[in-house]
């Protein structure tokens, strides 16, 4: 996966105050900076400040990212000691609360803007359990390979399958 949660969370945002797109890329509407970035110097933070605001995520999501962010640091910073086995971070639990977070994330992006808007999911009831954001396909893919269900790997394997086909 080419994003890493940072730029999904800030992507979703710049894209719905997105006003048009020039030869930087997107040109983001006034409303942006006033409704978004004016929350807090790092744009990450200012996302997830406005997530919380809208209810998508809450005070504790946002505590886990930072918790998150500070073992992602621990790794970055303190690589030797971890290549001697020397590490107070749990990798398969902060992988599995990253994919999480980013999990609900994505998904209240679906079911807010992306279903609310389509004709066909007007009045319908929508599973939110049943929603799989591509961008999660590969994360919940490695997430089982590496530590979990054979059977729910090869669920995720045939998924991402499937949807790779429909775009070649």
């Amino acid at each position: 996966m080419a994003r890493n949660t940072q730029e999904s969370i800030i992507e979703r945002i710049e894209t719905f105050f997105t006003d048009d797109f020039g030869p930087q890329g997107n040109v983001l509407s006034p409303e942006y900076e006033t409704e978004v970035r004016s929350r807090h110097k790092s744009k990450v933070k200012a996302s997830l400040e406005w997530l919380r605001e809208h209810e998508a995520i809450t005070t504790e999501d946002i505590e886990v990212f930072d918790k998150i962010r500070e073992s992602r640091n621990e790794v970055a910073h303190e690589m030797p000691n971890l290549l001697g086995g020397e590490s107070s971070v749990n990798f398969a639990q902060q992988f599995e609360r990253m994919v999480a977070l980013l999990r609900k994330i994505e998904v209240w992006w679906i079911v807010n803007f992306e279903l609310a808007i389509d004709p066909d999911f007007r009045d319908a009831e929508i599973d939110e359990d049943g929603i799989i954001p591509g961008p999660l396909l590969t994360l919940q893919l490695m997430l089982e390979i590496a530590l979990g269900d054979p059977e729910k790997a090869s669920y995720y394997y045939d998924e991402f399958r499937k949807r790779s086909k429909n775009f070649n």
